[in-house]
């Protein structure tokens, strides 16, 4: 968060999802060339293979359609939608912005700052690039349903945000769905109209409009788009917990009359008004606790685990079987691991799945898991070591890895 926002990183929490904030380089400790940079791009458009959606095109507005930047892969790939850099020349040549996709998984100084920066926020993100040529503007005025963070990297560009027409929309509230009202704010003053230079930051809350315009020269910008969870979604999760509880109630289950008019709302009013009774009971039943573990799966669902390689996962594992020596192993970061014990042992969860435990097992992955792994660097294992069997089928379950 640093990085970011520098000192005020201390009192994000009151500028959260309530109001932007441009932080300038001079106040940040470093810029971000290190995260991505020209060569970068270049290399990822031309030598990397990347495929659709990890590439998109737009002009003035518009999405171009795959097949302008993409071509088949040549003799022995038979892939038909790999990008063509000799498309890409010509489309940003003539004023075309590259959006570079889901950098969060392909680019590997931004997989390991995303994480970081995951763990930081205890929301997911993701990472998307623009490339922007001189004096190009990508796309119109619109707003987000996830915060971002815009970071720039090169270049300058303009941009110019105004006050959202529907505050701290839901990912199922996209800005076309009020296009006249967005159309007509953008119209208006806006609230910031500022320039971006190298090292600069920019947090925008979800629901502010926002366009923005290259100037001078090529301009590159990072976005970490952050994906709240919300109230809302707690309000989703506590009614399928209660509605699962009403499936046990007879009263609920039972069919309405014969001769039961379900549009005519006089019809149904006395079974409704049941029906809401038990719900709200049910809602009310509901034990906070209960919501853990749905939302647990969520939580891994949403992140991947630091990046491990199957060759050196093998290698590791083999070495441990042959010496019997676990001390060079440290807890993989980011697993958002659990461990749900039962009567013969646990089954430990995680993003990199789940691992039966026998009984004997559990309690040195107790102690393991107390390590923590909260997106720092491994810690060394606790002294309850794994027996050689349980850390070589925890390195190849991708729970542990080599130092």
């Amino acid at each position: 968060m640093r990085r970011l926002v520098g000192a005020a990183a201390d009192g994000f929490g009151a500028t959260w999802g309530e109001r932007p904030l441009l932080t300038r380089a001079e106040d940040l400790p470093r810029g971000f060339e290190d995260l991505l940079s020209a060569g970068a791009v270049d290399e990822l458009v031309s030598t990397r293979g990347l495929r659709t959606p990890f590439l998109r095109v737009a002009k003035q507005g518009t999405t171009l359609p795959d097949r302008s930047f993409t071509a088949g892969g040549g003799v022995g790939a038979t892939v038909g939608d790999q990008v063509s850099d000799d498309k890409l020349v010509r489309l940003f040549s003539d004023g075309s912005t590259m959006v570079l996709q889901g950098l969060h998984r392909t680019w590997p100084a931004l997989v390991d700052f995303s994480q970081a920066l995951a763990a930081d926020l205890g929301h997911p993100v993701q990472v998307n690039a623009y490339v922007t040529p001189p004096q190009s503007r990508g796309f119109d005025d619109h707003y987000d349903v996830h915060d971002v963070f815009v970071l720039q990297v090169e270049g300058e560009k303009r941009w110019r945000l105004h006050e959202p027409v529907h505050p701290s929309p839901l990912r199922d509230q996209p800005w076309t769905a009020r296009r006249a009202a967005v159309e007509a704010e953008a119209a208006r003053e806006p609230l910031l109209d500022a320039v971006l230079r190298p090292g600069d930051c920019l947090y925008l809350p979800r629901g502010y409009l926002h366009a923005a315009t290259a100037l001078g020269d090529v301009s590159t910008h990072l976005t970490i788009g952050v994906h709240p969870w919300t109230r809302h979604g707690l309000a989703e999760q506590l009614l399928r917990a209660a509605l699962a509880d009403l499936g046990d109630d007879a009263d609920v289950r039972a069919s309405l009359p014969l001769g039961v008019r379900v549009d005519d709302p006089s019809s149904t009013a006395d079974d409704l008004e049941l029906v809401r009774e038990r719900l709200l009971a049910a809602v009310r039943a509901v034990d906070t606790e209960r919501l853990a573990r749905p939302l647990a799966g969520q939580v891994r669902a949403n992140q991947r685990a630091e990046p491990v390689g199957p060759l050196t996962q093998l290698r590791a594992a083999q070495e441990v079987e042959r010496t019997g020596d676990a001390s060079g192993l440290v807890l993989r970061r980011h697993l958002a691991a659990v461990l749900e014990e039962r009567a013969d042992g646990a089954v430990l969860r995680s993003r990199a799945g789940d691992v039966v435990l026998g009984a004997d097992d559990v309690d040195a992955v107790r102690a393991l898991l107390a390590v923590g792994d909260g997106g720092s660097p491994g810690a060394a294992l606790p002294d309850a070591v794994p027996s050689a069997d349980l850390a070589r089928r925890l390195v190849l379950a991708g729970v542990l890895v080599p130092r």
